[in-house]
């Protein structure tokens, strides 16, 4: 009778590996069809709107620098092709920059950047990693790039998960952290998601910033 239920049980739990193993399979799917979709979409509006969402991102950190009164660092990105450009902050704002870098080790680090010539990083992305390597205590604002966001804060990225093992830490979770996103690119529906995603505090678009419904 022993060997029967051992042979049952070992039975349904193949059954469950299988049917998590589809559905993770799945969902890769349906996260490759939405970064398609979004990013064709993306393609076609940032012409037309990505010097309106510059203009709101200046705005927004004129407001919130003066409010707060923060020393800290500014994290943005170095834009890839679809991405806005925000690159120019680092002689138009008198705040202290910061750029992520990837490690081999699948990590993402912040440096400070300021003077010394950028090097490519794990992804090939430039970034300063000769310089400091911050804190999570020395930056007081992220700003990140995106496929596109839902309205619960939930990120599309490009799949590599950097942000996310990132943010696990809560002291880096803690710090408030919007994409830099067409607002075309906010999907009405939820966005397919793990257990391990964390949502972000909400997008900058050009309709100024939004933050994530709770």
């Amino acid at each position: 009778m022993v060997p029967k239920i051992r042979s049952s049980f070992t039975k349904q739990i193949k059954l469950i590996i299988i049917i998590q193993l589809n559905m993770t399979i799945k969902s890769r799917e349906l996260k490759n069809d939405l970064r398609k979709k979004f990013k064709q979409i993306r393609s076609k509006v940032l012409p037309k709107v990505e010097k309106k969402i510059i203009n709101q991102v200046e705005q927004y950190l004129i407001k919130y620098f003066n409010k707060t009164q923060k020393k800290g660092c500014l994290g943005i990105y170095w834009p890839l092709p679809g991405e806005i450009n925000l690159l120019h902050l680092k002689q138009t704002l008198n705040t202290p920059l910061a750029l992520p870098a990837t490690t081999s080790e699948g990590t993402l680090d912040y440096h400070l950047w300021q003077e010394l010539p950028l090097k490519s990083d794990s992804s090939k992305i430039p970034s300063p990693i000769n310089e400091k390597k911050l804190k999570p205590t020395e930056i007081n604002l992220l700003l990140v790039p995106g496929i596109a966001i839902d309205k619960y804060g939930y990120r599309l990225g490009y799949g590599g998960g950097f942000f996310d093992r990132l943010r696990t830490n809560y002291k880096w979770r803690s710090i408030p952290s919007f994409l830099v996103i067409p607002q075309a690119c906010v999907s009405q529906k939820p966005l397919p998601k793990e257990k391990w995603d964390i949502p972000f505090d909400g997008w900058i678009s050009e309709e100024g910033l939004k933050s994530k419904l709770l």
